[in-house]
């Protein structure tokens, strides 16, 4: 598998993708919902539409999972993941924090991660095996030794009214523990400013396979510890993720294991 052609495709349809964010951004008028308060734009779907049919175009046999079609019809063996826009709500409300994010898996690992902000032109990149970049210049977790010393990041899934104690009271762990928590909206970027050591830690759960996809190659490549709140490895399909630098990484999965009374 030709991982630089991969790596090229990706990148090139994510980068359509970005010209299609901005034409949008800042002229939606119409937003519909999937969920109370999961949002669906006409540009998530345009979105969509140009990086299938650009990946397409090179690899027509190739099996595509994405955010909004579901799964297209392929070679299971060599399949995409697409969020085409990760962070519909910050999108939605005029917030330059999203994100285009496409991996590829070769025998369900995934081997190709591209992250990009339309707003910022930060390009994340990665291919098993040889590091991960921005902007294409070599990138690496932190190297913070404690909790007290980070500066931590996490999301709140859609469903969070139905886990608010234990996902208030690891969020309330966290905050004591750290030097403060952000919120961002964006987990394909929360794991990769993991990746380039602007956050120590990023922790979230109830997560879908292309949220996570492309941020996990990028994060692992860079240095990052990567599993479950349970310190088990991590995988698209698991409902928790944790990732850090891993000098915090045990530190972390004691604050984010609860007693049974919560």
């Amino acid at each position: 598998m030709d991982l630089r052609l991969i790596e090229r495709v990706g990148v090139g349809a994510a980068f359509k993708s970005a010209e299609i964010l901005r034409s949008y951004f800042g002229n939606i008028n119409e937003i519909s919902k999937k969920g109370e308060i999961d949002l669906l734009t006409k540009a998530d779907i345009a979105s969509e539409k140009i990086i299938i049919e650009t990946i397409r175009e090179k690899f027509p046999d190739h099996a595509i999972l994405a955010e909004e079609s579901g799964f297209n019809e392929g070679k299971t063996e060599c399949r995409w993941i697409i969020d085409p826009l990760d962070g519909t709500t910050n999108y939605a409300h005029g917030l330059g924090i999203h994100a285009v994010s496409i991996a590829f898996a070769l025998d369900g690992e995934i081997i190709v991660g591209v992250v990009l902000n339309p707003e910022t032109g930060e390009l994340f990149t990665a291919c098993k095996g040889e590091g991960a970049r921005l902007n294409g210049c070599p990138v690496n977790v932190s190297i913070t030794e404690h909790v007290s010393d980070s500066l931590l990041v996490t999301g709140f899934p859609y469903n969070f009214k139905e886990i608010l104690k234990p996902l208030m009271a690891r969020f309330e762990n966290c905050l004591k523990a750290s030097r403060g928590v952000r919120r961002l909206g964006s987990a394909a970027l929360d794991l990769c400013y993991v990746a380039c050591g602007r956050f120590d830690g990023f922790w979230e759960q109830n997560l879908k396979p292309w949220d996570t996809a492309a941020g996990m190659l990028v994060a692992k490549e860079a240095g990052a510890a990567v599993t479950d709140f349970s310190n088990k490895l991590f995988q698209i399909d698991r409902d928790e993720v944790l990732a850090t630098n891993g000098n915090i990484h045990t530190e972390m999965i004691s604050l984010l294991r609860l007693k049974d009374t919560i």
